[in-house]
């Protein structure tokens, strides 16, 4: 466990191991995780060797390398769909038990913790954009630090949705573009007029 800068709270070593992945500790990272922990105990997960859990996320925030680091979910691997439409849901599938769960925010985030004055200040003067980088930097922290704190159902709201098993991450041979001459995955290469397969920016 490792305890955070200038606040009075212990970080579980799953959390602890987010932030080494993706960097710092953010507001953004801890719903990633806290929506990996609901996953993981309601679809009662281990973390993904290959494509046995999916992770659909509608966003490309933070959050997503929690879901990352955790389940092993990636876009290498083809188990990590991103779909950005700013919002902030994720949809974990199990392919084992053909289980889903949708984890989706429909409330107005409210700052409950002890350092109420001091957020207001910071929320504040980033809103009339006079906060400096520390100052950002401590807002993130307060933030990240109350969502901790909270009950999950009070962050997000949990809903057992359709399993609809997304296919498996496609596999093709590649070739050779007949203009560049880079080795390109053969399903992604476009028919020129002249018969010719080339890779898109060659296309282009």
């Amino acid at each position: 466990m490792e305890k955070t800068e200038n606040a009075k709270l212990e970080l579980p070593d799953e959390l602890k191991a987010c932030i080494e992945f993706h960097g710092h500790l953010c507001p953004g990272l801890v719903y990633g995780y806290l929506v990996t922990k609901a996953a993981i105990d309601l679809l009662e997960l281990r973390r993904s060797r290959d494509e046995e859990i999916v992770a659909v996320c509608e966003n490309d925030s933070c959050a997503v390398d929690a879901l990352q680091s955790m389940l092993g979910t990636s876009t290498g691997k083809g188990n990590l769909i991103l779909k950005d439409y700013g919002k902030n849901a994720y949809t974990i599938l199990n392919r084992t038990s053909q289980k889903a769960y949708r984890f989706s925010r429909t409330k107005t985030y409210r700052y409950r913790g002890e350092s109420k004055k001091e957020f207001n200040r910071l929320d504040a003067a980033i809103t009339a954009g006079t906060a400096t980088e520390q100052e950002r930097w401590r807002h993130k922290l307060l933030k990240a630090v109350d969502l901790l704190s909270k009950p999950f159902d009070d962050v997000f709201s949990t809903k057992e949705v359709e399993f609809i098993a997304p296919p498996f991450a496609p596999l093709a041979r590649s070739q050779a573009c007949a203009m560049c001459g880079e080795m390109t995955m053969s399903t992604k290469m476009v028919a020129a007029d002249n018969g010719k397969r080339l890779c898109i920016p060659c296309s282009e």
